[in-house]
């Protein structure tokens, strides 16, 4: 039996804090490692570890902390999630040095691993039809729109408060959202569904991302075609082949590749992929205004405000979109928008004033279509799976999410590092680097136009009975 509405609007409240409380540790130390870095005795090398490790853990247990929210309760999962929130935060509080601070961004990557698909699930499960599509609404407010948010919460609190405090109010988010959450309807997969768990398919899974975080990552830096970077990708595509070779084997498999024969669902997770590598590119723009415009980090961000907040209006539009024409015209429309505002920073011959101009109009055209993809998006990958899948369904999708964020950080910087050591011209560089937004989206409209048919999300209700059937 569902929740009332009014005890609707508070759950979604607190699955929205919850959310945040993931983006208030992860992209506000975006802003905050100057004045970490000036409070403590660590390295910048240490700093960029702390930074991008909470990513790095949240990628890799995202789809088995799905798995467990299936299997043990998608409301304890949340709760884990939240209680891990508070521990890291404390932790990196306390930090110091090294110790304290890693430990605590790692426990915090494996607390939002347990949040997000559990957070996901729990809407599938306890909300119908027009109030899930709501609810998923308002959780993307969280996802999408709360990096933003964080991103410049975070730089104000560390210059007026000191930046320990962003991780107090990060413990009084996550403490609000689990006393919001206290009474709602615990879901989990019925017992006779329950499957031993694929410890071997992990532990392969683990360290064929671990591979690709590496390769991603590390790419630039180490050399493509150094001999230690072609033994990692040998090593990592080896991998791969054996996880896949020895899921194939399984009965009862660490992720489950039937739900990938449902064409809505992986048309949904594969443009979510890309549909991050379009934003990522915002990195090379963010480099190219600070490095051959003289900008500063504040005043990179300020170009973003706009992006912001057409993301945030557009999240509900996207949301009435879905109702009254379905999933995939306004997920095309998105893709095509988001694309084109993005690639309208590789407009780099402009001069100074007519560039500024044309970057904030692009990253505010770019919000559009990410506020206008988010929900038909996610409410197209839930309302087909099984009630039993939906954690880890949701898991994989949001590792889509990381991954596509990874995938097109590394190949947006890599064409602006590559071209600008071939070419010795910044402004080709950023141009170029920026543009790989444009072949993301183009592969990311082809694969939606293929998998999501037009009836998409209009009748979501008889496709949902029919996935339970």
């Amino acid at each position: 039996m569902k929740a009332s509405s009014k005890k609707n609007n508070i759950y979604i409240v607190g699955m929205v804090m919850a959310v945040l409380t993931f983006w208030l540790f992860a992209n506000s130390m975006i802003n905050i490692i100057p004045a970490m870095s000036a409070d403590m005795d660590v390295s910048a090398g240490v700093l960029n570890i702390a930074t991008s490790l909470t990513a790095l853990f949240s990628g890799l247990f995202i789809v088995v902390a799905g798995g467990l929210s299936d299997r043990s309760g998608r409301k304890k999962m949340t709760y884990i999630g939240l209680i891990l929130s508070i521990v890291g935060s404390i932790l990196v509080m306390l930090a110091q040095g090294p110790l304290f601070l890693i430990t605590g961004r790692a426990i915090q990557g494996i607390s939002a691993a347990f949040i997000m698909p559990a957070t996901i699930s729990l809407i599938k499960t306890a909300f119908d039809e027009k109030d899930r599509q709501r609810a998923l609404s308002y959780w993307s407010f969280g996802s999408w729109g709360g990096g933003g948010v964080a991103t410049l919460a975070g730089g104000l609190i560390a210059t007026y408060m000191g930046w320990r405090w962003v991780f107090v109010i990060s413990i009084i988010v996550a403490l609000i959202a689990m006393w919001i959450l206290r009474d709602i309807k615990e879901s989990k997969a019925n017992d006779h569904n329950k499957a031993p768990f694929d410890y071997g398919g992990f532990v392969l899974f683990v360290l064929v991302l671990l591979g690709v975080n590496i390769i991603v990552t590390q790419g630039q830096e180490i050399g493509w075609t150094s001999p230690l970077m072609i033994g990692l990708m040998v090593v990592t595509l080896l991998l791969l082949a054996v996880f896949f070779e020895y899921e194939k084997r399984r009965k009862h498999q660490f992720i489950d590749f039937s739900l990938f024969k449902i064409k809505p669902y992986t048309g949904a997770v594969v443009s979510n992929f890309l549909q991050n590598g379009i934003i990522a590119s915002i990195v090379v723009a963010n480099i190219y205004v600070q490095v051959a415009r003289g900008f500063t980090s504040f005043e990179a961000g300020l170009l973003t405000i706009g992006h912001i907040i057409t993301l945030l209006v557009m999240i509900r539009v996207g949301e009435r979109m879905l109702q009254t024409m379905g999933a995939r015209k306004p997920m095309l429309w998105s893709i095509l928008i988001a694309s084109l505002g993005m690639s309208m920073a590789a407009m780099t011959f402009l001069p100074d004033t007519a560039y500024i101009v044309v970057v904030f109009i692009g990253f505010l055209i770019a919000g559009v279509g990410v506020g206008m993809y988010a929900t038909p998006s996610m409410d197209t990958s839930l309302v087909h799976i099984n009630n039993d899948q939906v954690g880890i369904a949701s898991g994989i999708y949001k590792m889509a999410s990381s991954l596509g964020n990874s995938f097109g950080i590394a190949i947006s910087t890599a064409v602006y590092g590559t071209v600008q050591l071939m070419t010795d011209n910044i402004h080709v560089a950023g141009a170029l680097g920026i543009l790989t937004a444009f072949v993301f989206g183009i592969i990311s409209f082809w694969v939606v136009a293929k998998t999501i048919s037009p009836e998409e999300g209009l009748a979501s209700e008889s496709f949902e009975m029919a996935g339970k059937a």
